[in-house]
């Protein structure tokens, strides 16, 4: 990101500089950086502020601004960053209509930049039919426009047309060979992407990002590393996108000294820390329990995500850090940010906080100002924490009661959750029901031996008899444990 916020500021203090300026290059610089960037909206606004100042819009604002919608709403829709309102889509997709009229009042249709921003960013919005009719009006399409519909394709799974366009297109370039492994990693076939990787005639950085990504997407984080190794071996520099899924596999296997030796190499190169780079490195450090250099990098950022407020917030949780996590949650709530605002995981990490100091009032306050305030639906993770913690303070009927109100089909963990305090609190009746419920989708040895051992302190030795023969009997299966590997890489970025 840079100086971009602080660039920025400088723009909000600059309204009456521009309102008497009418050159567009200082806000279309901003507008350009912010489409590239993880606050896209921002770049809209900037935008809807040279309109109100009737500053003039040339080609390369249009261009800009269709790229930070086309961003937005990608961003809205796979992370839910701004709001968790769908509102958020409408308002983007409207502002991409909108330049698209205006694009042709003023007769920049036939730009070929403005061309193939406005198929990204109808393809991206899901209306790929709208934009093959664009497509096809163009006259002289380039390898870009190409490569757009071939992806966009890809995007709804029609793999027959974008099949279709790959074998007619008159040339394929890298980027093309780049949508064939990223369909494949979609699809979830590593293998297959392996292939098409291995005989490609060349490759950029983008192809190593995509196995690399691939690799991670499948839990292959040795891969992953493997393939970060031999991306630098081939003298291939790493881009951010490379370091955050590498950072990711880091944080998946506690490869701490990997995501530390990666850090140094940014101090060296004296990197800016911000964005999407700075939430995966907050991820890693706090999974890997590092979260002094967490916070470090946390209070480092002059823009955070949501996603960067969660990690950390759910890092200190985790670790124990419990009034931490509700300061920090009120800085959250505090911050002039519009865009910035609690969502579902966030109250998940403080009501894991609630959970960890045995705190029911505050849980059930911050659980009352989720739904209330926020208007945020809880989810199992939600009734978990609250399930959690009332059930290990004794308020095994209050535990009871939520369970049953829970709106989902399956809450196998609730009812076990509560079939474990059940036998520590001695409470048979509970128990039974638990036990019942679990019955409805599938008990496990750990759920029998549960009631068996209730039975067992209450001395009911024919109950404890019946339980066990109906386990051998049904063959009840044992779940299965699991082990992490440690994976250390060296790391050079210059």
């Amino acid at each position: 990101m840079g100086n971009l916020s602080h660039a920025y500021s400088l723009f909000q203090q600059s309204s009456i500089v521009m309102h008497n300026n009418n050159n567009p290059f200082i806000p279309n610089t901003l507008i350009r950086a912010f489409s590239n960037s993880s606050f896209p909206l921002q770049a809209l606004y900037i935008y809807n502020q040279m309109q109100y100042n009737n500053v003039v819009s040339d080609c390369y604002t249009y261009n800009f601004v269709l790229k930070a919608c086309s961003r937005a709403y990608k961003l809205i829709q796979e992370s839910g960053s701004f709001d968790d309102d769908a509102d958020d889509e409408v308002v983007v997709f409207n502002k991409g209509v909108e330049i698209h009229c205006r694009v042709i009042k003023i007769g920049f249709e036939n730009d070929s930049c403005i061309q193939n921003s406005l198929l990204n960013m109808y393809s991206q919005c899901g209306l790929v039919s709208v934009a093959r009719q664009l497509f096809d009006q163009i006259k002289d399409t380039s390898l870009v426009s190409w490569n757009i519909m071939i992806s966009a394709y890809d995007r709804i799974e029609d793999y027959e047309s974008a099949g279709y366009l790959f074998e007619t297109m008159p040339h394929k370039n890298v980027v093309s060979w780049n949508i064939l492994i990223g369909r494949y990693i979609r699809l979830g076939n590593v293998e297959a992407a392996r292939r098409v990787f291995g005989c490609m005639p060349e490759r950029d950085a983008v192809s190593w990002n995509s196995m690399i990504a691939g690799c991670v997407s499948v839990k292959d984080y040795a891969g992953a590393l493997e393939l970060f190794s031999e991306m630098q071996n081939a003298g291939v520099k790493p881009t951010e996108v490379t370091l955050i899924s590498i950072l990711g596999a880091c944080a998946e296997t506690g490869a701490l000294e990997t995501g530390c030796r990666i850090h140094e190499s940014l101090k060296v190169c004296e990197h800016k820390i911000e964005g999407y780079l700075g939430n995966a490195f907050v991820n890693m450090y706090c999974k890997c329990g590092n979260l002094s250099l967490a916070r470090e990098i946390f209070n480092g950022m002059r823009m955070k995500t949501v996603s960067c407020w969660n990690a950390m917030i759910i890092g200190l949780a985790v670790h124990g850090y419990c009034e931490e996590v509700f300061q920090l949650f009120s800085e959250m709530e505090e911050s002039l940010d519009n865009s910035i605002r609690p969502n579902g995981l966030t109250f998940t990490g403080v009501l894991v906080a609630c959970s960890h100091k045995g705190l029911v009032d505050k849980a059930r306050w911050y659980y009352d100002h989720m739904v209330n305030k926020y208007k945020i639906v809880p989810n199992i993770k939600h009734y978990g924490c609250m399930v959690d913690l009332l059930s290990r303070w004794g308020l095994l009927e209050e535990a009871y009661q939520m369970i049953k109100t829970a709106p989902f089909t399956n809450s196998d963990v609730l009812w076990r959750t509560l079939l474990g305090a059940c036998r520590k609190q001695g409470n048979m009746d509970l128990a039974v029901i638990s036990f019942q419920q679990l019955a409805k989708e599938q008990l496990t040895d750990g759920d029998y031996m549960l009631l068996s051992n209730i039975y067992a302190e209450a001395g009911r030795w024919d109950e404890v008899q019946r339980l066990r023969s109906e386990m051998g009997y049904l063959h009840v299966p044992k779940q299965a444990g699991y082990s992490q590997i440690n994976m250390n890489v060296s790391v050079r970025l210059s």
